[in-house]
């Protein structure tokens, strides 16, 4: 059977293809504060996004493990910094709390986004930032926020249009197209389609992540 069959078959299923690359990742430790992150060993890869976006669940697609990050129907349970090391390399992954969440008090999420504000602003280790959107609800004043960030302090940010298997093909391209636009005069900054649930895009996001965990340009 063809890549490109393989590919096919896997999106009429919802699930991708059983060989589809996935990188393996092994819980480290969690953080509250900038202060009690372990000492850095070697490129990390921050998973950034609104608390409805799907950032755990893109995750878990990653690692083809359910368990790497807690998913749940409640919004905002990820609250702390959390590492995983990449066998195979001297790189993590970071799960960042999510932004946005509203049943949070106020107290929560200032601290949340202190902590997400100190890890991006002074992590010396950060290599680049992946930032989850819902497709069908992106470029949210946060995510806005981060695109207008990313760019000027010379850190390589990619978006990942999540949800779309919850759009047709023509409205994903829209959207794709939307996002384009918004990060046009951002070179450090891509954009893609995927979708935790049916792992659309997820050849392309684990090549790009590769080449930053080796330290390479995306």
């Amino acid at each position: 059977m063809s890549e490109s069959q393989k590919e096919s078959d896997a999106r009429r299923s919802g699930k991708p293809a059983a060989d589809a690359p996935r990188l393996q990742a092994e819980f480290l430790t969690s953080a509250a504060r900038l202060s009690q992150c372990p000492p850095a060993a070697g490129p990390e890869i921050a998973f950034a996004g609104r608390s409805n976006a799907g950032k755990s669940s893109v995750l878990n697609r990653l690692t083809g493990n359910r368990r790497t990050a807690k998913v749940s129907k409640q919004p905002g349970r990820t609250q702390l910094l959390n590492f995983f090391d990449v066998p195979g390399t001297r790189g993590r992954l970071v799960d960042l709390p999510g932004y946005g969440y509203a049943q949070a008090g106020k107290s929560a999420q200032t601290a949340w986004q202190q902590s997400v504000n100190d890890y991006l602003s002074n992590r010396d280790a950060l290599a680049g930032v992946v930032l989850v959107m819902d497709i069908r609800h992106p470029l949210q004043p946060f995510d806005l926020e981060l695109i207008e960030w990313a760019d000027p302090s010379g850190l390589p940010l990619h978006i990942l249009l999540n949800k779309a298997d919850k759009l047709g093909r023509g409205a994903q391209g829209k959207a794709l197209t939307r996002v384009r636009r918004a990060i046009k005069g951002a070179p450090l900054t891509t954009v893609q389609v995927f979708s935790a649930s049916s792992g659309q895009g997820l050849p392309e996001l684990v090549a790009l992540l590769e080449k930053w965990l080796a330290g390479e340009p995306g």
